[in-house]
């Protein structure tokens, strides 16, 4: 098993909260990483059909049944959310800490319940994929950009060296037949597949609702709910635009990125490394990967992930803003391996806005150097982790 970073807090939240959830999307390692925290604890899955249906007929009994002295981790229970009443009824009766370990394949359903049942009650953490750290720690780490993003970060593949086109067809193959069929009530199943494609071809890009439904024979009210459910499961990220103007006009639309860069080039028909190198969306793909590494940072750390972006209605831009409390630190995402002048043209532009005294941001670009240009940081692709 690789080693998460997320289980620090996971193991301190535990000692905090009388229940802890534990969010992100289907096969991110939720199941193992909890398990092998909480060794001790009952384990039932609410996919087992007779666990599901005690659970919903009789919950007070399902509970006591099963909960042990440690504790009762619940896979997958946001299938059945008339339990988080009773769960609630249950620790408000019986004081003490980390009684409930919960985990659950989609935010909004799951948070909409604990919202109503557990408020005060639940720690909510979120388990995307593995993150850059947690592969190069493990030692599986490839030294070529075009292999970490083709590969991408989900698990199985690595921990089972299963071949990432054939693992990443079948996912999504799963993810529709499975979760959007039982979720919303999407009636052509083949027509969403083929939006998420069209999703991962405007990979990058600012989202344009009533363009993405044209394209896929939809109306833009039916996009922004097929967008919904797909950030609510993980899939992709909404980066929203950061709100410092310095007096100019903003752009207001969200820029659309995927959680995992391997499985936007599986939905983008990428077969390998070969294809990855020539193609036209390969800096998009390498910007949506640098972001998200970003967001698992914050994550891991149990922070709300602190990144935006930055345009004005000039074109003018910054790849991705990070706010520090009161500091602001632009970034500029570039793929390329040899430094041109022109990567730092968005990082001249905002410090000229923002009136700093000295050159302020930093570089990730596709080589390897780590040095300091002009007093803006450049960091090559592997070393993400010194991103303050």
């Amino acid at each position: 098993m690789i080693s998460r970073e997320l289980t620090t807090e996971l193991k301190a939240t535990a000692k905090q909260f009388p229940v802890v959830a534990v969010l992100g999307p289907r096969q991110s390692g939720k199941t193992t990483l909890v398990k092998n925290t909480f060794k001790k604890y009952n384990y039932v899955t609410l996919e087992d059909l007779d666990k599901k249906q005690m659970a919903e007929t009789d919950p007070r009994s399902f509970l006591e049944s099963n909960k042990n002295e440690h504790g009762l981790t619940l896979d997958e229970v946001q299938l059945t959310p008339n339990l988080f009443s009773y769960i609630k009824t249950y620790v408000d009766s019986h004081k003490g800490a980390g009684q409930f370990i919960l985990t659950g394949s989609q935010n909004f359903l799951l948070n909409e319940k604990i919202s109503q049942s557990l408020a005060g009650r639940v720690a909510i953490l979120t388990l995307l994929p593995l993150s850059y750290t947690e592969l190069e720690k493990a030692k599986l780490l490839s030294n070529k950009i075009d292999k970490t993003l083709y590969f991408g970060f989900y698990p199985r593949i690595w921990n089972e060296k299963i071949p990432p086109q054939k693992w990443y067809k079948n996912y999504i193959q799963t993810y529709i037949e499975r979760d959007v069929r039982n979720l919303r009530n999407v009636e052509n199943l083949s027509l969403f597949q083929q939006f998420i494609k069209l999703c991962a071809g405007r990979i990058g890009q600012v989202l344009n609702l009533a363009s993405l439904g044209n394209d896929c024979g939809i109306t833009a009210n039916t996009a922004r709910s097929w967008i919904s459910l797909l950030e609510s499961s993980y899939i992709i990220h909404l980066l929203r635009p950061h709100y410092k103007n310095f007096s100019k006009r903003l752009i207001k639309a969200p820029k659309l990125y995927f959680y995992d860069a391997g499985l936007a080039c599986s939905l983008l028909e990428i077969e390998n490394e070969k294809q990855l190198a020539t193609h036209y969306l390969r800096g998009n793909l390498f910007e949506s990967f640098v972001i998200s590494e970003l967001i698992k940072k914050q994550y891991n750390q149990d922070k709300r992930p602190n990144v935006y972006f930055w345009r004005d209605s000039l074109g003018h831009e910054v790849d991705c803003i990070i706010e520090k409390g009161q500091e602001l630190i632009p970034l500029e995402i570039k793929i390329g391996k040899t430094i041109n002048p022109s990567f730092f043209d968005g990082l001249h532009y905002w410090n000229e806005l923002a009136g700093e005294k000295s050159q302020n941001g930093v570089l990730i670009y596709g080589g390897d150097e780590k040095v300091k240009h002009q007093g803006i940081k450049i960091l090559g692709w592997k070393f993400l982790k010194n991103i303050s």
